[in-house]
């Protein structure tokens, strides 16, 4: 049977590290026991449940910039869950293309001097 738990939005902050080469993100939840804090993070996004006593934290987050989710760090102390994730290149999945020349011979026009 499933729980009906009130659910809140916990305080919640967002920002660059000093180099700007990660984001750090940091959720309030007291009283949510470890293992049942669920963080779910995509390139573009960050989803959290986090069930403590007889509510649940719950908190959904699209992010501005694309992130390395398989390089996330998470800790958990006194009520605090922070999460390091790396900023992801814009240009680490670019494809480089290869411009070619056209095959098409085109004569190219005589330059005359022009008259004094």
């Amino acid at each position: 049977m499933t729980e009906n738990r009130i659910k809140i939005a916990p305080n919640t902050l967002a920002y660059p590290d000093e180099q700007a080469l990660k984001l750090i993100v940091e959720f309030a939840i007291p009283g949510a026991p470890t293992e049942t804090i669920d963080l779910k993070i995509l390139e573009d996004s960050i989803h959290l449940t986090a069930p403590a006593r007889d509510f649940e934290y719950v908190a959904a987050l699209t992010l501005a910039w694309a992130v390395k989710p398989g390089k996330a760090e998470a800790t958990y102390q006194h009520g605090l869950l922070r999460v390091e994730i790396p900023f992801k290149d814009p240009m680490e999945d670019a494809v480089k293309v290869v411009i070619k020349t056209a095959a098409v011979s085109t004569p190219v026009p005589e330059l005359k001097p022009a008259a004094v």
